[in-house]
């Protein structure tokens, strides 16, 4: 089993999902962030301290990089960018603007993901569908 599907299933454990994981540079730091969504709403710093004394000892006994890094636990937050398919499945039902082919720009709640094509409830177009290879860039957004 893959180290990533180690850590969805302590994740999950937590009743918790796995959004997505990154090992990044800032400065001369390498960081490795995890980023959890919860089944119920928001996350709490409870849940990211839980998930972190869960993550942490698996990660000294199979280190996700070579060197020196910083373990983070996180939330991707409430608006995010969505790069690839799982993002989209994990966001349905989010609102997201979503930037295509040829300067179309969607704006809407994500409806479904069948394959690779995406459904969008667009605020003006009505109900559109998107293949994920034709989309230049998207995020979810928050109506306050």
């Amino acid at each position: 089993m893959s180290l990533e599907k180690d850590i969805e299933m302590m994740i999950e454990s937590l009743d918790l999902k796995l959004y997505d994981i990154l090992t990044t540079s800032e400065g001369e730091e390498t960081i490795y962030r995890v980023n959890i969504t919860s089944n119920s709403g928001g996350i709490s710093m409870d849940n990211i301290v839980d998930a972190t004394k869960l993550i942490s000892p698996l990660l000294d006994v199979t280190p996700p990089v070579s060197g020196d890094y910083r373990l983070e636990v996180s939330s991707p937050g409430i608006e995010r960018k969505l790069t690839n398919i799982n993002h989209f499945k994990k966001s349905i039902g989010d609102k997201a603007v979503i930037h295509g082919a040829e300067k179309l720009k969607y704006r809407g709640e994500i409806l479904s993901v069948d394959g690779s094509t995406i459904a969008i409830n667009d605020d003006e177009l009505g109900e559109s569908k998107i293949e994920f290879n034709a989309i230049t860039k998207a995020r979810t957004f928050f109506e306050w």
